[in-house]
């Protein structure tokens, strides 16, 4: 087997479900609070969604997908990827605001959500068109009707091709735009088999604790696609506190828990934090934001057991590169690029000169693992992808072997609790109020989330307008993960020279 087939064997991560479901039918392979699944009652349960989904003409059409972190959660990507249809993740915290941008440029043929969410999803349906719906809760139906119906047929055929479209990933970008990130089932499943090489599961033997939302693609990746492949057990945690976490790792018999700074954080600092409870666990994960090297070793002494830092994005399939189990890891890196993956610094300016190691440039990445292109936008493709190479937009430098480090984003993305938030887009929400002239939006150093947002405000003349005011307009728009931390009422906002809102000055000691 060359090194490329070594990656590149199943088209698709449906195929992985399919074998882990004939090898191993009666493993454990999903637990949510009481509920439990065996892989055979997993894939009958994918396989009935899916046939429900053509019987609709879903097949090479876009299925979004609104559930909190739950057994229906898992079954349904698989279940529209065997479909042989798109699936898009939304964000579950997403108001109207928010989804509505996203459902128009999506052309939903149809969605899944859960009963808490129906007001909303019910309203934009009807207004894009949306006519499949598949409700889902105990009143309703459950994606697990499926379970124990022995008639139901293996999954219908053909499975996915690894050039047609697996997932319409929806990230941020720098203008405030939401990009929808196309990705190939190939892609997907390559990039699974590539983390596997530096990150190598226990075939049969994994129990892995889901805490991060299960609509991001972190733990699509390293949780879902992850265990799916190791025909291991996914523990879904559907609300996090920290009590739930320790008394699920202990219950539960963790040997894998996937976190984030945030998480390590919460959980170190928390009254009810023993060690017992991390008796079963062999490692950690950390994404979604960076991870500062003080909180890596309180983690590892605290835990006993190391922590792997990696990164990635939505349009790199997602994982680019991770810090090994067997090898060398250094702390505030985030390891090696992963097999058959190329990393490389260039200058900001034009992209094309190659910098040495040390230098702080550009990151960009080649590999078989990214994305297609950008729905719907081609201009920013061309701008994103070129010559082969996906430009990151984040900051780096690479050591003498090989390790990346990443220094700061290019653009004015700040990454709160692990989520991007965009601040053009809060100012946009802030401008929707008629007391507000004008409105910018920073990111600033939290220790806790990583990043905090802060609003600087200048009331319409004649207008008076109090931060209560536009805290209230702000949660009725937004996630509240993008709530400003603090809104500050100013008389003017601080402008370069040409005119444009210096934020520099705004993240300074004067406006702290």
């Amino acid at each position: 087997m060359t090194e490329t087939n070594r990656f590149t064997r199943y088209p698709s991560v449906v195929h992985m479900l399919d074998e882990a479901a004939r090898l191993a039918p009666g493993r454990e392979a999903l637990v949510c609070g009481d509920e439990r699944l065996a892989y055979d009652e997993y894939l009958r349960c994918v396989g009935g969604l899916a046939r429900e989904l053509l019987a609709r003409d879903a097949a090479g059409r876009r299925v979004a997908i609104v559930l909190g972190n739950s057994i229906d959660a898992c079954i349904a990507p698989f279940g529209v990827h065997a479909a042989r249809a798109q699936a898009v993740p939304l964000n579950p915290l997403y108001t109207e605001h928010e989804l509505r941008p996203l459902f128009a440029d999506a052309r939903l043929h149809a969605v899944i959500y859960a009963d808490e969410h129906a007001p909303r999803i019910e309203a934009l349906a009807d207004e894009f068109g949306v006519v499949h719906r598949f409700r889902i809760g105990d009143a309703h139906r459950r994606l697990t009707a499926w379970r124990d119906d022995a008639t139901v047929l293996p999954l219908p055929l053909p499975l996915p091709r690894a050039d047609e479209l697996a997932t319409l990933q929806y990230t941020g970008g720098t203008t405030g735009r939401s990009k929808g990130v196309n990705l190939l089932h190939g892609a997907v499943a390559t990039n699974v088999l590539q983390r596997e090489a530096l990150l190598p599961t226990r075939r049969d033997d994994e129990r892995l604790l889901c805490v991060m939302p299960l609509f991001h693609v972190y733990a699509v990746a390293m949780c879902l696609h992850n265990m799916a492949l190791a025909r291991g057990t996914l523990v879904i945690l559907p609300r996090y506190t920290p009590e739930a976490v320790f008394a699920a790792l202990a219950r539960e018999r963790i040997t894998i828990f996937a976190g984030s700074p945030t998480l390590f954080t919460g959980l170190l600092n928390h009254a009810a934090f023993a060690r017992e409870a991390f008796a079963t666990l062999r490692l950690s994960y950390s994404g979604s934001a960076a991870l500062p090297e003080e909180l890596l070793r309180r983690w590892e002494k605290a835990t006993g057991t190391p922590v792997l830092e990696g990164y990635g994005q939505s349009e790199a399939g997602p994982v680019v590169s991770f810090n090994p189990v067997d090898g060398v890891r250094k702390p505030g890196s985030v390891g090696i690029a992963l097999p058959l993956t190329e990393v490389q610094i260039v200058d900001t300016d034009t992209g094309a000169r190659v910098l040495g190691v040390g230098e702080k440039g550009e990151i960009r990445v080649r590999g078989p693992q990214i994305m297609r292109d950008y729905r719907n936008l081609p201009e920013t493709t061309a701008e994103t992808l070129r010559d082969g190479w996906l430009y990151t937009g984040d900051i780096g430098e690479l050591d003498a072997d090989g390790y990346l480090y990443v220094r700061d984003r290019k653009k004015e993305m700040a990454k709160v609790s692990g989520y991007n938030v965009f601040p053009r887009e809060i100012e946009e929400v802030l401008h929707l109020h008629p007391d507000v002239a004008e409105a910018a939006v920073v990111g600033v150093p939290d220790a806790y989330r990583g990043e905090a947002i802060r609003a600087f405000v200048v009331p319409a003349p004649g207008r008076r307008v109090t931060a209560e005011a536009l805290d209230e307009h702000c949660r009725e728009r937004l996630a509240p993960y993008k709530i400003p931390s603090r809104i500050a009422i100013v008389e003017a906002l601080p402008k370069t020279v040409v005119g444009k809102i210096d934020k520099i000055r705004l993240r300074g000691p004067d406006y702290a």
